[in-house]
């Protein structure tokens, strides 16, 4: 690196650096030799293309490492992350009922004020600055939680778990979960949501059809509307799961319907999966407004599916991406990407799906730009633009190289090693409003 050693911890500064960033407008921003300057608040003032002017003293010179927008993660599970990459090859309600619903049972707030620091470190090690959570049923968890979230300084929405079936094996009547979930989420809600100017944020979160009755789930998409918070829950994953569902709720249509007639269908709702999904509920998606978090990753892991991208984008829907640990192996969202990657390569080459490629610049859009939009705060995040706040990373592409000084100079190829060559140290720094993120 030439130039300064150091990062520039709090605003206001100026950074030299390459630049690739996917833009409002549409399209890419590619710079390979750009200044940044961040004010006081935290937002981005402006970005200019280097000339060979006088040397500014008060720019830190990171040349040549790169500048991009911080990932967006929309769907992970904070109580599963120290189980990644356990249970691969399970279907997902053996994996739940052997592997997760266990290690969550014991997620109360010792745990939580174990888990959350490393987590939210790691996060940004792997260059996420917002993430969407969920955690476990105990409202102090999620207390704990937020309480780290708001001192590490990451961007983060969070929900408590709510659901009155598969319950942990608590003897509680169903009754008094629903009434004591609404409670405590409530609560949550009056003590963290819009926290910080919105830098941390709350989903309503019931965990998904098969965990939750008639009853729960109308209720909490109710709560959401009435504190107009997200609404996060799961759907359409696996095909024993849609079994289930179809079992649990006969005057359902389909398991989009089952969200739809509670009212959780809208803007606000983060769907995550939606992998198996008829031309039916893609089109009553795209008119709801709802969002779906991809993770294919998970997918795979738990063998899943294969999401039919393409035909989803092209139906208007808004599509992002998460990581999903711990069904999904790791943090990154870059490997997100890879395994997004491959799964349509696998469809087009094995099922003859004549859907188009997606290329690495789109995936740079779904894991950055798109999920903001997902967030309803693409004003905000998801691109490097003058007037948004700075929420940006910083990577080493070298370190992608097969070889060294085998490096590329054009934004895919650049992103095209980012996805299929990921280093677990290219992320040099990330940034939240402009503060940097403490990393593992």
């Amino acid at each position: 690196m030439t130039g300064a050693t150091w990062l520039p911890e709090r605003p206001p500064f100026a950074i030299r650096a390459r630049l690739l960033t996917p833009l409002d407008a549409g399209g890419t921003r590619f710079e390979q030799d750009a200044t940044m300057k961040v004010d006081e608040r935290g937002r981005i003032a402006e970005i200019s293309s280097a000339t060979d002017g006088a040397r500014d003293d008060a720019v830190v010179d990171l040349r040549p490492m790169l500048l991009l927008p911080g990932m967006v993660d929309l769907h992970a599970h904070l109580p599963q992350i120290p189980n990644a990459g356990l249970g691969a090859g399970l279907d997902l309600l053996t994996w739940l009922e052997r592997d997760i619903f266990p290690l969550e049972r014991g997620f109360d707030a010792e745990a939580a004020a174990r888990v959350a620091p490393a987590a939210y470190r790691a996060f940004a090690a792997a260059g996420t600055t917002t993430v969407v959570l969920y955690g476990a049923v105990f409202e102090p968890s999620i207390d704990v939680a937020f309480q780290v979230a708001e001192e590490h300084g990451i961007r983060a929405v969070i929900g408590k778990v709510m659901m009155d079936r598969l319950r942990y094996g608590e003897a509680m009547p169903d009754h008094a979960v629903l009434e004591m979930s609404l409670r405590q989420t409530s609560d949550l809600i009056g003590r963290w949501h819009c926290r910080d100017d919105g830098r941390l944020r709350y989903a309503v979160t019931p965990r998904f059809a098969v965990s939750c009755s008639a009853d729960m789930l109308r209720e909490s998409a109710a709560l959401a509307r009435q504190h107009g918070t997200y609404w996060q829950t799961h759907l359409a994953e696996d095909r024993r799961e849609i079994d289930e569902v179809r079992r649990l709720f006969p005057d359902a249509v389909d398991y989009t319907d089952v969200y739809d007639r509670a009212g959780g269908l809208g803007p606000h709702a983060i769907l995550a999966h939606a992998i198996h999904l008829s031309d039916r509920e893609v089109a009553r998606l795209a008119e709801s407004g709802a969002k779906i978090a991809h993770c294919p990753a998970s997918n795979l892991f738990l063998s899943a599916g294969a999401m039919p991208l393409s035909r989803y984008l092209d139906a208007g829907l808004t599509v992002g991406l998460g990581s999903d640990v711990a069904a999904g192996p790791e943090l990154s969202i870059f490997g997100a990407m890879r395994g997004g990657a491959y799964t349509q390569n696998g469809r087009r080459s094995m099922l003859g799906d004549p859907q188009r490629a997606l290329e690495p610049l789109d995936w740079l859009r779904l894991g950055t730009l798109e999920g903001a939009r997902a967030l309803g705060q693409q004003a905000e995040i998801g691109s490097v633009e003058p007037g948004k706040e700075a929420d940006f990373i910083l990577v080493d592409p070298a370190l992608t190289e097969p070889l060294p000084g085998a490096g590329t100079e054009d934004a895919d190829g650049l992103m095209s090693r980012l996805i299929f060559r990921s280093h677990p140290d290219m992320v040099r720094g990330a940034w939240v409003r402009g503060r940097l993120l403490p990393a593992t």
